[in-house]
Order: structure tokens, then sequence, then C-alpha cells
């Protein structure tokens, strides 16, 4: 009989003791059955799961299961507390003595939700919107952003969490601007300079034509970048405000730019010749008409017309004084048998030469020589009349030849009469003049007047 107890009680032990399998079925997810103590612990999924969490998430066990939260910002709930999530570790109490087989009722355990998760009417376990329940813990600087089985907290646009604040962040230093950059909270604006505007993009800047929208120039305006510059026309020049032109004086520039007179105009300038001038192709030389070769005088037939410079002058015929006689338009001689002549000058030569007026000084006029040289014989060459006011002198140059020149500017018609005088030889002589002269004269004790016509003052017009 004691065989058959022994049979019989570890036969009704096993049938007391609940089979692994439905054991099992009794514990929700995220637990698990322990054998030794027959009760459902939970399981650490932050060891038993790699990489539960990933990024910069960080693993948090719960009871029944766990939450991943930000490393920054380890804001979470601490997990329920479980008498049972520390198995026993101590020795077990021996093996009851074998008992009768009781009849233990089946007993029903609730279903357990995750943490994060809450039954809903049809019994299944949903996620808990920590966001919309406002049952989250972050600070009025950050928002709430639900995840499953849990929420995150983050910073807006503009903004990064930095030890649990949202700080702003300063786009300008990250040259999120072309130009000018201003940072505000969360946000930063972009400006451009002055002859620039801001694209559609918010950030980039484009040069403004002001040349094709408002045009301050006054003539001609070009485009730069970022600005504009005013340039003036031909004749005009630049003032000092940048933008008006003001009319260039080029007579101002230089006296040597026209021959006789300059005469400004806007923009440009001409140059004038005097009357009895005509201007020249270049525009600047002024040259001297000559009535007499186009007949544009007034000389009457008796006359005889003289060009002089800038105008003509009608010259009267000469009248030769007793005891002369006229041999020829410009000439009187003394007969030698007539006794009146024997302290006479042979001949009388009259000669019109043109002086320009403001010519330099001292200047030859013209010449006087003796063509025909006799043995010791002596010339004097002198001045005989109108040289009261000493503007002439002769300059000898050899002993038959010699100079009538000019020691003073003229400006009235002077007349005057040089002298030859061979120390009474009767001579062969010729006078030769300068510039428009080409006079020559044959007599023996000759006499030259003068007549300078061009000693009147005339317009100016310098020599180039």
């Amino acid at each position: 009989m004691p065989g058959i107890k022994r049979i019989l009680t570890v036969t009704i032990l096993a049938l007391c003791l609940p089979s692994p399998g439905n054991a099992q079925a009794q514990c929700t997810n995220g637990f698990d059955l322990d054998r030794q103590s027959g009760q459902c612990l939970d399981i650490d999924e932050c060891r038993t799961i790699p990489e539960a969490c990933r990024g910069d998430m960080m693993c948090v066990n719960q009871n029944g299961g766990y939450l991943c939260i930000p490393r920054t910002n380890p804001v979470y709930r601490g997990p329920y507390s479980n008498p049972y999530s520390t198995p026993y570790s101590g020795p077990y109490p021996a093996a009851a003595p074998p008992l009768s087989a009781p009849n233990y009722p089946t007993i029903s355990r609730p279903l357990i939700c995750r943490f994060g998760y809450q039954m809903d009417e049809s019994n299944q376990c949903v996620d808990v919107d920590e966001c919309a329940t406002d049952s989250h813990q972050c600070n009025p600087t950050q928002i709430c952003i639900n995840t499953e089985g849990g929420y995150t907290c983050s910073c807006t646009d503009g903004y990064w969490l930095l030890e649990g604040q949202c700080l702003d962040i300063d786009e300008c230093r990250y040259g999120y601007c072309q130009q000018l950059c201003a940072n505000v909270p969360g946000s930063y604006s972009c400006t451009c300079n002055p002859g620039f505007t801001l694209n559609e993009d918010g950030r980039s800047c484009q040069d403004v034509n002001e040349c094709a929208t408002e045009n301050p120039c006054v003539q001609t305006c070009v485009n730069t970048y970022g600005s504009f510059i005013c340039r003036c026309d031909p004749g005009y020049e630049l003032e000092e405000d940048g933008v008006h032109c003001s009319d260039m004086d080029e007579c101002s520039f230089s006296e040597f730019l026209c021959q006789h007179e300059c005469v400004n105009q806007p923009g440009t300038y001409f140059c004038s010749c005097p009357p009895g001038y005509i201007l020249l192709d270049d525009n600047r030389s002024c040259q001297d008409i000559n009535e007499c070769e186009h007949r544009n005088h007034t000389c009457n037939l008796q006359q005889t017309c003289y060009n002089l410079q800038g105008g003509f002058k009608c010259i009267d015929p000469i009248r030769c004084e007793e005891p002369y006689l006229r041999i020829s338009d410009n000439r009187c001689m003394c007969p030698a048998e007539n006794p009146g002549c024997r302290d006479q000058p042979f001949t009388i030569l009259y000669r019109d030469m043109d002086v320009v007026s403001g010519r330099s000084v001292p200047a030859d006029i013209f010449q006087m020589q003796a063509t025909t040289r006799y043995p010791g014989a002596y010339y004097i060459f002198q001045i005989k009349s109108g040289n009261e006011g000493r503007e002439f002198y002769m300059r000898r140059a050899f002993s038959t030849t010699a100079y009538e020149a000019s020691s003073q500017a003229l400006s009235v018609e002077k007349q005057t009469g040089c002298g030859l005088c061979p120390g009474g030889t009767h001579t062969h002589l010729s006078g030769e003049g300068e510039n428009n002269l080409a006079n020559t004269t044959q007599s023996g004790d000759s006499q030259v007047k003068s007549r300078p016509m061009g000693c009147k003052r005339a317009p100016s017009v310098p020599p180039w």
C-alpha cells in the first residue's frame, strides 16, 4: 500500500500543476511566465530587442512595453511599480507534502496595455495622444509631437533644442542672405543694398537698371552693377552733382585754337574771321580776300587798286613836281639838260608796301642796293622824310647795300622818303623790298619814296 500511495500522490500533483502552454497563454504582450514562481514577469525589450530605438532616441523600458524618447530631453514617466518585476533569487521552500487533489477554479486575468496605450471600447489597445490630451511634459518653448506609444518634445522652425530649451537660430551667421541679413526670433529677413531689389526667393538680390526706370541723368545714363553714371555729350562737362551737364568753353582752353577769333556755343565752338578774310577748310585759319583780283572794289579807272590785309586801297596817280617829268605810273625823272635838276635826284620812284600791324620789331621792310659800283665812291643811305616819329631806320649791310627797317609797331599810315647819295657820282641803283614788295629802281642819284599802305591798323589776324 505505501507504494500505491506514492504513485497516486505524484499523479495528483502532476494533474494540479498548470501546463506550460496554458500558463503562458495567460500573460499579455510584454510579459513572460516565470516557471519557477508561476508569475508573469515584464520583458525588458531594451535589452532583448536589438536597436529598439534608433537615431537620437533612447530606449526606456516600461511595464509591459518600452518607450523611445530623445536623448537630449529625457522627460518620461517612470515605469509602473511591479512587485514581481524582480525575480526572487533566494532558496525556495521544500515541496509540500502530497495533498489530495483540490479543485482550483480558473482565474481569468484582465488584458493590460503597454505604456502609452489605452483600452478602447472594443477592448483594443490604442495609442494615447499625449499632445492632444495635454498630458505631456514639454516646456512652453517646445512643441509636442505625438509618437506611437509616447511623444517627443521638439522646437519650431528657426529654433534648435539645447539642454531642454529652444534657442533661436541666427540664420545670418550661415549666409542665408546674399547681401543684408537681419535676424529675428525664429526667422530672418533679407534686404538689399541701394541699387538692388530683392528677388522672389527672398534671399538673392538683382541689379536695378536706374537708366530704364527713372533715368536721373540730364543727357546720357549708363547703368552699372548696383548704380549708374551720367555722361555728357561732346562739348559738355559733368557738374559736381554727377547728374547735370554744363557747356564746355573750348575757347578758354587755348588762344591758338583759332587764328583770329574763337566763338563758343552750347556744346561746340567755331572760328570766325574779320571782314576781308575767309575761313579756310580747316575751319581755323583765315585768308585775305584779294578784292583787287576779284574786282570787288570801288576804285575808279584813274586809281590803282592796292590789296591790303583785310581790305584794299584806291591809290591816286602820282604827280611829279617841277622840274620832274612822269615817265611811268610810279616814276618821276628830272631831265639832265634841265639846269634845275643839277642838285636834285635823277629819278624818284614811288613804291606802296603792305606792312601788317602788330608785326614784331625790329624788322626789315625793303632793300636798297647800288647795282653799279665806281672806284672810290662812297654810298650814303638815309631816310630824308616821313620819319618824324623815328619808326624807321636804315640798316647798312654792305658798302653798296642797306635795308630800311621798322623800329616800332606801326598803327597809322606812314609815308617815308629814302635817299641814296653816291658822293656826287651818278650811280645805277636797285631797290628791293621784303614780303609783298618786288620793286626795282634804276637811277643815278635816286630817291625811293615808300608809302606803306599796310601800316594802317587792320583787324588783327596773327600769323601761324
